[in-house]
């Protein structure tokens, strides 16, 4: 079992900065591939960002690529979601998911574990 505890959300105007964290309380964190998934409401789930856990490959939703970064520290059991140049549409709950995979994820049905979600609102 793994538990997922994001950390770091709240209320930022446009074009402002936040960083996400998520801790996973587990011994063999290095065996899973952690993701990035957001919800807005009357929405989907979408993904947003994946990093695997050996080489570190990241992927990237086109909508965030270039202002988002998606990085994990292994020693600490912790992955982060640096999220800059935010926009309106980037408001939704946040969740950071695990799975057990060497390779970059972007479908949500292949991750297994999931936090409790975080909201993020960024303000016109």
């Amino acid at each position: 079992q793994v538990q997922l505890v994001e950390s770091g959300g709240g209320l930022v105007q446009a074009g402002g900065s936040l960083r996400l964290s998520c801790a996973a309380s587990t011994h063999t964190f290095r065996q899973y591939t952690m993701g990035w998934f957001r919800q807005a409401p009357g929405k989907e789930r979408e993904f947003v960002a994946t990093i695997t856990w050996n080489l570190g490959t990241t992927t990237y939703a086109d909508s965030v690529k270039g202002r988002f970064t998606i990085s994990r520290d292994n020693a600490k059991n912790t992955v982060d979601l640096q999220m800059n140049s935010l926009k309106p549409e980037d408001t939704a709950v946040y969740y950071c998911a695990a799975a057990l995979s060497l390779s970059p994820l972007t479908n949500s049905k292949s991750f297994g574990y999931w936090g409790q979600g975080i909201q993020v609102t960024v303000s016109s």
